[in-house]
C-alpha cells in the first residue's frame, strides 16, 4: 500500500501452534501533524462508547508540556451530544506509543487510569490512522475525511487483522 507508515507482526509457529508477537508500533509519528480532528470509521466494541450512534470524532491539541489534549465526542441515538475530554502522554521517548487519561487530573498518580493509545499505522500524508492498545482490546480506524474510501478502509482492516486484533468484531461508524 502506497504512502503507508506500517510495523508489521509476523506470526511465527512454535511446535505446530501460531503465536502471534507483540503488537508494533509506527517508528515514529510527528505530533504536530497528527494534531486535529479525526473521524472514527470503525472501532472494536467497548463499554465507554456504548451510547455512540453516529458522527465519532477525536480532537487533539499539542500542549506546551508536550502532553496532548484530546477532546472526544459522539451522538447518541437520540441526538444528544456526548463528549469526553482527556489528555495524552508519551511512553517513554515514543511518539507512536501513548498513554490517554480522561480521569480527573488528581488521579493522574495511579497507573490503571491511563489507557494505551498504540499507533500501529499511519499515512505518511496524515490521511488515516490505525490505532490499538497491545493486549489488543482496543482497536479504531481513524481518517481525516468523514467518508474513506471502501478499497483503503479494507488494507487497514488486514493491516489491523495482521497484528493479531479480531476484525470481524469492528462496528463502523455512521458519519453523516
Amino acid at each position: 500500500m502506497k504512502n503507508l507508515l506500517v510495523a508489521l507482526t509476523f506470526a511465527t509457529t512454535i511446535a505446530g501452534n501460531t503465536a502471534v508477537a507483540q503488537v508494533q508500533t509506527v517508528a515514529a509519528v510527528d505530533l504536530e501533524s497528527y494534531m486535529g480532528t479525526w473521524y472514527e470509521q470503525a472501532r472494536l466494541p467497548m463499554y465507554f462508547q456504548r451510547k455512540c450512534d453516529r458522527n465519532t470524532t477525536a480532537n487533539y491539541s499539542l500542549r506546551p508540556d508536550g502532553h496532548v489534549d484530546v477532546l472526544n465526542s459522539c451522538e447518541a441515538d437520540d441526538g444528544r451530544k456526548i463528549v469526553a475530554q482527556g489528555v495524552a502522554r508519551k511512553v517513554g521517548n515514543s511518539t507512536s506509543r501513548l498513554e490517554v487519561r480522561f480521569a480527573p487530573a488528581f488521579l493522574s498518580f495511579l497507573p490503571f487510569v491511563w489507557g494505551d493509545y498504540w499507533i500501529i499505522g499511519l499515512d505518511e500524508g496524515y490521511r488515516w490512522s490505525v490505532v490499538g492498545s497491545p493486549d489488543r482490546k482496543y482497536l479504531w480506524i481513524l481518517s481525516r475525511e468523514k467518508q474513506l474510501p471502501d478499497e483503503t478502509y479494507r488494507q487497514l482492516v488486514d493491516l489491523a487483522k495482521a497484528q493479531g486484533f479480531d476484525t470481524s468484531r469492528l462496528v463502523r461508524t455512521r458519519q453523516l
